[in-house]
């Protein structure tokens, strides 16, 4: 339950966190990025009216009859088109305004408007709206141009608002008034003036305006908000000195410095002509970026996905495979992700990827933790009781100390320390702890020789295992073995004891015995409890060792040890007689 508790909390505050600002913002920088730039279409150029022209001219606003002269030139120097990317809502104090209307009727021609939040609009072209007619952009009013320049010409809005980072990338096609009516932006009312057309067709859906269409070319794809994203085109520009216009649509605009404010925009500071003139590129080049209406469910959706498979790769393929597996889930979303961009489809993983990171990171942490402190409880459970070699081999897989253990063929040991309760009688309670201290170190030293297992000790007793929690090939012959070097090893020692050792060989139940949280490795079984009898029947049998049958029928049995068989015995639990062995010299 733990496992899964991380991924569903990240899924259940993702629509949050994906909505807040930093997140948003983001998302539109790696747009920046990874949009590519189209080549221009060649239909359009931008004349700057520069620093020089305004000083020159004797300062702006430059007279009408002035910007008349500049009309003229352009037409007759070959443009199509002419976008004056300025407005005029005043009269020309030298009387000029007559003639400039008058010119603007020589070409087609459209003039700017700005938005001035009075509530002002003007009259509304001709739109259709097809569906619900839900979605746009509100404006807060406008301010025209004179009358008598706008009834000669078209106008557009030149309004560019920002994203929440405070530059620009998304520019309406047309904007709504409070009466339902719709103003074109000044890039889109450029088409109604080249093609002579009358009517924008507005198609909408449930989540809003879905495209624009204007005759002449192909619908236009739009977000909700009837917002297009631009592409930064590196329109070709002239001067007034220069006039390269022929066969081209001109925005004119004021390049000197403190006429025109300069607007944020991804790749820089742009004045609102050159900002309409990239909105007029984006409409025409068909396969400019959009943010399609399923982008947010396909963004959720990936996130969902992703993050779950990198989680559940840590956890169930262990650290190393987890990390692979979820660095290429972080590749393959990236490299889906650009593609998509690629195409124009602006559908952003970049939270997908940093909540991948995240979750793989934290997932990492836990899925270390975790190991770490098993390998700790490992190091700490049986060092004491296993060679440093054989504990460093289940640290590397701990997984083999599950809780519950493990069916297992093993050979038992067990031992007791003969003597010991008459030498507590005649001695020092110091002296019997030395003397009981060697003793046990004694054996214990021994079995890790043989790579056995100290499991435990009981009082004066010792129970050992061979065969776990390390395989050990021939189990039955290294118990063997090492219950006689222990006896020739007490014997040179010469703690004025003498010990008794049992060997059993069977399966039984070998693992974690106990809490997730704290475990005691042990074994369980028949195969057990008939080592510790035969144990206890060295007394009465009379030997120092005493080996069951079953160890040394194995195939495994070393045919280098020489054994005595011993009289069949009877124990506690058994209706039959047990066959006994000894070594031939066990000394």
């Amino acid at each position: 339950m733990k496992r899964i508790l991380l991924p569903i909390l990240i899924i259940l505050l993702a629509p949050v966190i994906y909505q807040s600002t930093p997140l948003q913002i983001l998302k539109l920088k790696v747009f920046d990025n990874f949009v590519i730039t189209p080549e221009p279409s060649g239909n359009f150029v931008i004349l700057n009216i520069t620093e020089d022209d305004v000083e020159r001219e004797g300062g702006w606003p430059l007279p009408r009859e002035r910007l008349a002269e500049i009309q003229l030139d352009l037409i007759n120097n070959g443009a199509i088109g002419i976008g004056w990317v300025v407005s005029f809502p005043q009269a020309d104090r030298m009387g000029g305004d007559k003639i400039f209307a008058e010119t603007l009727q020589f070409a087609p021609s459209v003039l700017a408007m700005f938005e001035d939040g009075k509530g002002n609009y003007p009259s509304s072209p001709g739109t259709v709206v097809l569906g619900n007619g839900r979605g746009g952009i509100m404006s807060t009013g406008v301010k025209e141009n004179l009358p008598q320049l706008s009834n000669r010409t078209l106008q557009g809005l030149a309004v560019a608002p920002t994203d929440v980072d405070q530059l620009v990338r998304r520019i309406p096609l047309l904007v709504k008034t409070p009466s339902d009516e719709w103003i074109p932006s000044f890039g889109t009312q450029i088409y109604k003036s080249l093609f002579d057309i009358d009517t924008y067709i507005i198609k909408t859906n449930d989540n809003g305006i879905e495209e624009i269409s204007i005759r002449g070319i192909p619908p236009v794809k739009t977000d909700s908000l009837g917002r297009k994203w631009i592409s930064w085109v590196d329109t070709e520009q002239t001067t007034l000195k220069q006039m390269y216009v022929a066969g081209k649509f001109v925005f004119i605009g004021v390049t000197a410095a403190g006429v025109m404010p300069q607007i944020a925009t991804p790749v820089g500071l742009l004045e609102p002509h050159k900002i309409q003139a990239a909105l007029a590129e984006s409409i025409l080049i068909q396969d400019s970026p959009y943010i399609p209406d399923y982008a947010l469910a396909v963004e959720m959706l990936s996130l969902i996905v992703f993050v779950s498979l990198v989680w559940f790769a840590l956890h169930i393929l262990g650290i190393t495979w987890g990390i692979t597996v979820a660095t290429l889930l972080m590749i393959v979303t990236a490299t889906a992700g650009y593609f998509l961009i690629q195409k124009g489809l602006l559908i952003d993983v970049s939270w997908t990827i940093i909540s991948e990171f995240i979750t793989g990171s934290i997932a990492f942490y836990l899925r270390f933790r975790q190991q770490y402190k098993l390998r700790q409880q490992i190091k700490k459970q049986f060092e004491h009781y296993l060679d440093p070699r054989q504990v460093k081999k289940l640290q590397e897989n701990p997984e083999s100390l599950v809780l519950g253990g493990e069916r297992r063929y093993c050979t038992f040991l067990f031992t007791d320390v003969r003597g010991f309760t008459a030498m507590s009688e005649k001695l020092e309670p110091e002296k019997v702890t030395e003397i009981m201290n060697k003793a046990l170190t004694i054996q214990a030293d021994t079995v890790k020789e043989y790579d056995g297992m100290v499991d435990k000790y009981i009082g004066d007793a010792m129970m050992a295992i061979f065969n776990a929690p390390i395989d050990v090939a021939n189990h039955e012959t290294m118990a063997v073995l090492c219950a006689q070097d222990i006896q020739r090893k007490f014997k040179k020692a010469n703690l004025g004891v003498e010990i008794g050792v049992g060997i059993n060989t069977g399966y039984a139940v070998v693992g974690n015995m106990g809490s997730d949280t704290r475990f005691d490795y042990s074994a369980i079984g028949d195969a057990v409890n008939l080592a510790a009898r035969l144990e206890s029947s060295t007394k009465e049998v009379g030997e120092d060792i005493v080996i069951g049958y079953d160890t040394i029928s194995s195939s495994a049995f070393s045919d280098q040890i020489i054994l005595k068989e011993l009289e069949s015995i009877f124990v506690k639990g058994k209706e039959k007689p047990i066959k006994i062995y000894t070594l031939q010299d066990d000394g």
